[in-house]
Order: C-alpha cells, then sequence, then structure tokens
C-alpha cells in the first residue's frame, strides 16, 4: 500500500504485461486481459518452498491483520491517506515492462493502491532487488513530471517540488519502509493473455530514487488498481471506459497462473447468474472500493449486519471489496452470530478441534472436504453464496478452518470469498458485480 498510491488488493499476484501497441489493440479489440498469480504460486518470484502450507497461511494472516487494522479512518487521516499502510501486504504481482527499449519490472498489484512505482537509477540507497533497477537515462521515452500538474497534486502532502521544478513523492509507512523519487511519464508494455501485444505511453508513475524496509528483493514496487486519479485503473479511463474485472483462481491451483484481470469491454460481466451492488463514496477515501453488508444467511437462517449493537442501522459503504486482504473481515457482533451457525450447520458432520496456532476460531478435524453449508453474503442488491472454497481452508492435513474473522476496524471482503467468482467494476455507473466462475476454465 502506498499514501494515496501505494496500497488492493485484490492478498494474490497478479503478472501484468502492457506492450507498445495498446492503443491500436484497445482500438480494436475494445480491451484485453492479463494474467494473474497469487504471490504464493510455485510460479510466484516470492514463492517460498522451505514454508509449510501452515506457515504460509500464517504470513496471510498476519499481512491480512496488518492491512484491516490500517483501513480504520484513523489510520488514513489526512490528504496521505495510504501512507500508513504496509506496502508489501498485496497477495498479486504483476510482472509488466517500462520504458523504451522496455524494462522489466516485478510488482505488487493492489486494488487499495494508486500510484504505480517502481526503483530506479540512480538509487543510492535502496533495497535489493532481483531484476534490474530501471535506468530513466535509457529509455528515450522517459519524461519527469513538472509540478503543478494535476497529477502532481493529486500526490497531495506527499508531493513536492525540486530544484529543477520537477514533482517528487515521498511516501512513509506505518512499518517504517519508504520510498522517495520523482513523479515521471513512461511507456507501459507487455503482452495481454490474446497474445497481441500492448501499450500505453504517458502513463504516469514513481520513478523511486530512495527506498528501504521490509519489500521482497522479488518484487520492485507497486501496481495501483485503486480508484484515486494516480491509478493504472484512471489514467486508462478513457480507454478502458471504467470496466475492469478479474477471476482469481484457489491459490493451491495446479495452474501456472492463479486468475486473470480484464480491462475495457473484456472487463465486462453480463450474463445469467450475475447479480451487483452499488460502490460508495467515502468523503476523500477514493482508492478504496466500498460496499454495502446487509448480512448473511446460512441455510434458511437470516443473520442482519450488526456493528455494535442490535438497534444500529446498516452503514453504507461498511465492507471494502479488497484483493490484497486474503481473509474476509466482519464485526464481531456479526461473526459471533455466524459462526453460531455454521456450527450448528457442521455439528454432525464434523468434530470441532482447537487451531493449535490460535488464528483460526473455528476449525474441525478432517482429511476430506469439508461438509460446510453455503453462506450467502447479502451485499446491497446483491446476493453472493460462497461455497465451502470460500470461507474454509486446509490448515494442515487434518484440519480446516473458517476463513471469516471478527474485527473492530471497517469490514473487509477479501480475496478467498472472491475466488472462482468474476468479479467486475463498472466505474461509470458505480457497481461491482459478481458472477459464479469456474476461474481455471475461464
Amino acid at each position: 500500500m502506498e499514501s494515496f498510491g501505494v496500497k488492493i488488493f485484490l492478498n494474490f499476484v497478479v503478472v501484468v504485461f502492457l506492450s507498445q501497441f495498446l492503443g491500436m489493440a484497445l482500438a480494436t479489440s475494445g480491451g484485453f486481459s492479463l494474467d494473474l498469480i497469487h504471490r504464493d504460486s510455485p510460479h510466484s518470484p516470492l514463492f517460498d518452498p522451505s514454508k509449510t502450507r501452515t506457515e504460509r497461511l500464517t504470513d496471510a494472516f498476519r499481512r491480512s491483520v496488518s492491512r484491516v487494522g490500517l483501513f480504520r479512518p484513523t489510520a488514513m487521516a489526512g490528504d496521505g491517506i495510504q501512507s500508513s499502510l504496509v506496502p508489501s501486504a498485496g497477495e498479486y504481482l504483476m510482472s509488466l515492462s517500462i520504458g523504451t527499449p522496455p524494462v522489466p519490472v516485478v510488482a505488487i498489484a493492489d486494488t487499495g493502491s494508486d500510484l504505480t512505482w517502481t526503483q530506479c537509477r540512480p538509487c543510492n540507497s535502496c533495497y535489493k532487488q532481483v531484476v534490474p533497477f530501471f535506468d530513466p537515462q535509457k529509455s528515450s521515452t522517459y519524461t519527469d513530471s513538472s509540478c503543478g500538474t494535476s497529477y502532481c497534486l493529486a500526490l497531495g502532502k506527499d508531493g513536492s517540488c525540486n530544484e529543477q521544478k520537477h514533482c517528487t513523492f515521498n511516501y512513509s509507512y506505518a512499518d517504517g519502509s519508504f520510498t522517495r523519487g520523482n513523479l515521471a511519464a513512461e511507456t507501459l508494455t507487455g503482452s495481454s493473455t490474446a497474445g497481441k501485444p500492448v501499450s500505453f505511453s504517458g502513463f504516469v508513475f514513481g520513478c523511486g530514487h530512495s527506498s528501504g524496509g521490509i519489500f521482497d528483493e522479488n518484487s520492485s514496487g507497486i501496481v495501483g488498481l485503486g480508484g484515486g486519479q494516480l491509478s493504472l485503473i484512471s489514467q486508462l479511463e478513457s480507454t478502458i471506459k471504467g470496466f475492469f474485472s478479474y477471476c482469481l483462481q484457489p491459490a493451491s491451483g495446479d495452474s501456472s497462473v492463479s486468475g486473470r484481470i480484464n480491462f475495457g469491454t473484456s472487463g465486462m460481466v453480463p450474463g445469467s447468474g450475475t447479480v451487483s451492488s452499488p460502490l460508495v463514496r467515502k468523503g476523500n477515501y477514493t482508492s478504496f472500493y466500498y460496499l454495502t453488508l446487509e448480512g448473511f444467511s446460512v441455510g434458511k437462517k437470516r443473520l442482519r449486519y450488526k456493528r455494535f449493537s442490535e438497534k444500529a442501522e446498516v452503514e453504507e459503504g461498511n465492507i471494502i471489496v479488497d484483493s490484497g486482504t486474503t481473509y474476509t473481515f466482519i464485526p464481531e457482533n456479526l461473526y459471533i452470530e455466524l459462526e453460531k451457525s455454521v456450527e450448528n450447520s457442521i455439528k454432525k458432520k464434523g468434530k470441532r478441534v482447537k487451531d493449535p496456532n490460535g488464528i483460526f476460531s473455528l476449525c474441525y478435524n478432517t482429511t476430506r472436504e469439508i461438509n460446510a453449508p453455503i453462506i450467502t453474503a447479502h451485499l446491497r442488491d446483491a446476493n453472493v453464496e460462497l461455497q465451502p472454497l470460500n470461507t474454509f481452508t486446509r490448515v494442515q492435513e487434518d484440519m480446516v478452518c473458517f476463513t471469516l474473522m471478527p474485527t473492530s476496524d471497517v469490514g473487509v471482503f477479501g480475496n478467498m470469498a472472491q475466488v472462482n467468482f468474476l468479479v467486475g467494476f463498472d466505474l461509470k455507473k458505480n457497481r461491482v458485480s459478481f458472477k459464479p466462475t469456474d476461474c481455471s476454465q475461464y
């Protein structure tokens, strides 16, 4: 995450390639699609083969908790809304190319981030990274952004002007990580899943000349997919017309990719079975995609949304759709009722056990697939039916656990709940759509 530029999205890894013919490709096809790869996939550069599944789930839990806690309004106060967020908390990587000739960049993709940034030369104080640093002096299409431009002003308190009248950015994170450098325009290049090269010239990004902290050496920055002015989504608005969607596979899948992200007409979600819910805009928090959760159903039992009391009204925009958070977080009062209903439904079908790691509250001893009920998430205007793979995960060979969790902070609809859904964003009509889809075949 970043301060109004570096934050989901999507705890999964995105592999995106944008090449030199994007204008032509978009003009003829009206859209394009790119591969997504989960950070814990064996095909991800962040994959650590020495870690067990339990250790990876524990790491995902810690990233999720850090991320959710920093969504609270007090953490987002001021102009630098995302400055306190954790920069390495995203779950997807994006592999793209920048410059002419193109230089590969591997970055964390995030639906809650705006500014895309990467490490650049000269870099006197930077963290180690596997892929080469981007060198602006070797690119024929690089241009520093001037002070006073709309993109520079969008940086808010995290932007400033240097002696050359160039716009600079300075992000600091809650964990002590930081990145500083020049705001610039470049050509973003790569290959779509259709095989046709695509490109986008004049893309505004952060060229970091000083970075440090807990960044992983296998990633070289952030790709912002949020709703703010600096995000990839907003900068492509004239060509993708406010449409994008993604389809996420289970992290345990054998495929070389974990999903796909679509832009433009390719990002529309039509057809039977599609439900949609209105996006809620909340003041200056333009980076985040808020929906309204009205409750859950377990079988025929309906559980009404409640935050602190029985009489509290449902708050508009009470949950964030986030690709960068693994688990789903809901208010504690609602969680207690939901867990009880799920337990009652499974009571005669499995033996409840305690999670030895103390992370999950509801776990069962079984080597088979859990016979769990379908849980319906009642979003405003949309009933989203969550299958067991959306709500339970195998922690050990003989134990599965419930992946919804209580929180006293803002709710988050995490990426596990979004697996095997085509999730579409229509930023013109301000709607988010969900369509059950086998993402391994999508």
